[in-house]
Formats: structure tokens, C-alpha cells, sequence
């Protein structure tokens, strides 16, 4: 006998929790007003033409009102833990928002991207709002991470590896190769 759909369901969350995704807030304007959402559900899809993809609750209100609309997804930075919360449904924090024409856009995240609409397509109990690429930029911030039912940071690599002083350590093989191409030896 099959287990039942309820715990299918959140083995299947579970699992799909083992895959890391970064923490994003969604946001549009409608009659002047602005809304936003958590999601995880973001990727790229092409970059000719530019296409991004964000994944909508069918029955959430972000979800009516992205379509047709223009959007940002604002890549929340590591120390934007509560803006995620805020937007998750908490409505714990102060929101900055950043000046200029398009979607409104946050401030202080990791990177943006400003979409014009290009399509949405059936997912099940999901909306796929594709978004032409309009605009876009980088902080060189820290994102912020979901992984396992908790937002997590992202860590640096340390500087010592078991490949340090290797030639096939990244640093040093880039190194060899722009002193052979320079003419010098290595």
C-alpha cells in the first residue's frame, strides 16, 4: 500500500531541501501600490534572448498580480535574513526601497534583475512567469541561502587547500599559463 499523499509530499520537500537555492524577493507594482514575495524558485533560463524564470503559487497574490507585469527579483544578500522573513509573511522590518524607474527594487541585496513579462506557462499547482532581462546588476555581496528548511550563508573557501603549491591548484595553473603565454618559463 502506497504511503499517504500528505507524507509523499513532504518526503518529497524534504528531499528536494537537500538542494541548496538561493534567497530571492520577487516584487512588482500595481495601481501604485507595491508587492512582494519570498521565493526560491528562481533560475536562469536563457541568455539569448535574456530569460530568467520564477516559480508562483498558483493561488498566491504575488502570483496574480506578476501576470503581464513587470518585475525585479531581488537576490537577498547573507545579512538579509529578515527582509526574507518580512516578505515570507512576518512584516517584522523596515523595507528600503532604491529609487529609479522599472519594478521596485530593494536595497542593500546581492545582485537584482529587472524583467519585462514574456510569458507564463502551467506548472502543476505553480505559475512559470518567464521575465525578459531589461536590467540587472551585482553588489559582489554574499547571497543568502536556503538549504533544509533553514537560510544558511555561504562560506569562502580557505586560502590553504589540499591544492596549494599544486600546479593543479586553479591560482597556480592560471599562474603557469600566463607566464608560459608571456614568454617567460615557469
Amino acid at each position: 500500500m502506497p504511503p499517504p499523499i500528505v507524507d509523499r509530499t513532504r518526503r518529497l520537500r524534504d528531499c528536494l531541501g537537500h538542494f541548496p537555492t538561493g534567497v530571492t524577493v520577487v516584487t512588482t507594482e500595481r495601481d501604485g501600490v507595491v508587492h512582494g514575495a519570498t521565493v526560491g524558485s528562481f533560475t536562469s533560463v536563457s541568455l539569448d534572448p535574456p530569460l530568467v524564470l520564477v516559480s508562483l503559487r498558483r493561488t498566491s497574490t504575488l502570483g496574480e498580480l506578476l501576470s503581464g507585469a513587470p518585475f525585479c527579483v531581488n537576490v537577498l544578500a547573507s545579512d538579509q535574513r529578515e527582509l526574507a522573513l518580512h516578505f515570507a509573511g512576518a512584516r517584522t522590518t523596515e523595507v528600503t526601497w532604491l529609487p529609479g524607474a522599472g519594478p521596485p527594487r530593494l536595497a542593500g541585496c546581492a545582485a537584482f534583475v529587472s524583467c519585462a513579462p514574456w510569458a507564463g506557462h502551467d506548472g502543476g499547482d505553480h505559475v512559470l512567469h518567464l521575465g525578459e532581462v531589461v536590467d540587472f546588476g551585482a553588489s559582489g555581496a554574499e547571497p543568502l541561502v536556503f538549504h533544509r528548511g533553514a537560510f544558511r550563508e555561504m562560506r569562502r573557501a580557505r586560502a590553504e587547500t589540499g591544492w596549494s603549491g599544486s600546479l593543479d591548484y586553479p591560482t597556480e595553473m592560471l599562474a603557469a599559463m600566463l607566464s608560459r603565454s608571456n614568454g617567460e618559463s615557469g
